[in-house]
């Protein structure tokens, strides 16, 4: 970090934005050769992702299905007594992942001599940064990437206290877990954090304004995750809303409409306001180079993560897409070796998704409902985990691996999962569907076993109609 006196100084390339997309993109540009100069205004390299998101919430979940499969260990015959939380070790715990991984980021830059400056920055003009709150008055530069990430949403009249009234980043903090919690909102972020702090002890309740648990998520995987939240002891309400929240003393007052359009109240000791996450694009003074944005606050870019300007780019949450940490860095390394002179496009066949939920939802590719919207004609055959020895072992059986494919080529047009691990095995379904693969290249790899991706094997056969395990009289010649 800059720690010299306040001054102007000049860079071929500046990135603004510390997180996925930000450090990838200046450490390929200073591969490829350029001097770069990366901006954050966070006292460590990261961003939300490593700071307050993805990694700091999946130490928490590891946590508490570490306790919860403790609490299951006496269907193997291991009874564990006196099982008890410490919020301050796991805190600890986890901040020392952050800080480890965070340092070897920095580590990195330095290494590459990526020189990197805290700081907010805004544009003066179309080659020119100012910054506050630095020890770097200003930057000159030749390109500039915006990597600037994205915040929760928190919606009018609702204000986040950080006290009881909490956002994502807010509940990751907490020192204590609250004996009753009020998640609004059921996408992925309620649904993470609601299950963790259930399987952790909390009384959870999730309230979604639409009529299914993770709105635009396959009926049929969600439906394993919502049979499970309900056998956890966690109270759903689709189609409700929530809308008055007043905190007290010792907790939050919420009021509750359901579809038939009555109120109710309820108390809670803590509130969750997971609905949706906002780009990081104001204050950057984009009006003063003339670059518009979207209706979302979105900054639009080409295949080649340029913007409206040939020496602008933008990569991560703050351009149109999905906010996901592998699209923020392949859109960096792609950004860096156009402005550096390479061939290179941002056009993949489908960017994964995964759910921490439990158990995990994963998918890439088409589903059957957008594949038959393109004109496609598909089959598809499903797996269940119960029928995977090794998930057996792990007690961990719900769940289904379920192939789309196009009915006269075979080829791998999409993959769904839910169930054990279904993060760890989505990298081969994405593989699969990037090159082109077919049930047959999927049903010739030769599996290990016994391993859960021996699923991914059995829903191909299943598929194609020559499953092994699986017995439809339908298929017999």
């Amino acid at each position: 970090m800059d720690e010299m006196d306040n001054q102007e100084i000049e860079a071929e390339v500046v990135v603004i934005g510390g997180g996925p997309g930000g450090y990838a993109a200046a450490f390929r540009a200073a591969d490829l050769g350029k001097q770069v100069v990366l901006i954050d205004s966070r006292d460590h390299l990261g961003g939300v992702c490593l700071l307050e998101g993805c990694v700091p919430s999946k130490a928490m979940i590891s946590a508490a299905e570490l306790l919860n499969s403790m609490h299951d260990a006496e269907t193997m015959g291991i009874t564990c007594d006196g099982l008890h939380l410490d919020m301050k070790k796991l805190g600890g715990w986890r901040d020392n992942i952050l800080l480890q991984m965070s340092k070897g980021i920095e580590g990195l830059a330095k290494r590459r001599n990526v020189r990197w400056i805290r700081g907010k920055a805004r544009f003066a003009d179309t080659h020119r940064l100012i910054l506050q709150e630095s020890a770097v008055s200003s930057v000159q530069f030749q390109n500039v990437i915006l990597a600037t990430g994205s915040r929760p949403f928190v919606p009018t009249p609702f204000v986040a206290d950080g006290r009881q009234v909490l956002t994502s980043s807010d509940m990751l903090q907490l020192k204590e877990i609250p004996e009753t919690l009020l998640v609004v909102g059921g996408g992925y972020i309620g649904l993470e954090m609601g299950g963790c702090f259930r399987m952790m002890g909390s009384d959870v309740t999730i309230v979604e304004l639409t009529d299914q648990l993770l709105p635009g998520t396959d009926r049929d995987l969600v439906e394993v995750v919502a049979r499970k939240l309900k056998a956890d002891g966690v109270t759903v309400l689709l189609e409700t809303k929530v809308t008055a929240l007043k905190s007290r003393e010792d907790g939050v007052t919420a009021t509750l409409m359901g579809k038939d359009q009555q109120s109710r109240v309820a108390d809670f000791k803590k509130v969750l306001i997971a609905v949706g996450r906002l780009p990081n694009t104001e204050n950057l003074g984009l009006d003063r180079i003339g670059l518009q944005l979207d209706n979302m606050g979105r900054i639009p870019v080409d295949q080649q993560c340029r913007t409206q300007l040939d020496h602008v780019f933008a990569v991560g949450d703050c351009t149109t897409g999905p906010m996901l940490a592998h699209k923020a860095r392949r859109q960096g390394l792609v950004a860096a070796e156009v402005l550096c002179g390479h061939e290179a496009i941002f056009d993949p066949r489908t960017i994964p998704a995964v759910i921490f939920s439990s158990p995990e939802i994963a998918y890439s590719g088409l589903s059957e409902y957008q594949a038959q919207e393109l004109g496609r004609d598909v089959k598809t055959g499903r797996f269940w985990f119960r029928g995977n020895p090794r998930a057996q072992t792990l007690l961990q059986n719900e769940g289904f691996a379920k192939i789309i494919s196009d009915r006269e080529t075979e080829e791998i047009l999409g993959i769904r999962m839910v169930g054990p691990c279904a993060s760890e095995l989505l990298a081969e379904a994405t593989l699969a569907i990037e090159m082109g693969a077919t049930l047959e290249d999927m049903i010739a790899t030769i599996h290990a076993h016994p391993t859960l991706a021996e699923t991914m094997l059995e829903a191909a056969e299943v598929t194609r109609g020559q499953a092994v395990h699986f017995f439809d009289p339908r298929k017999r010649s």
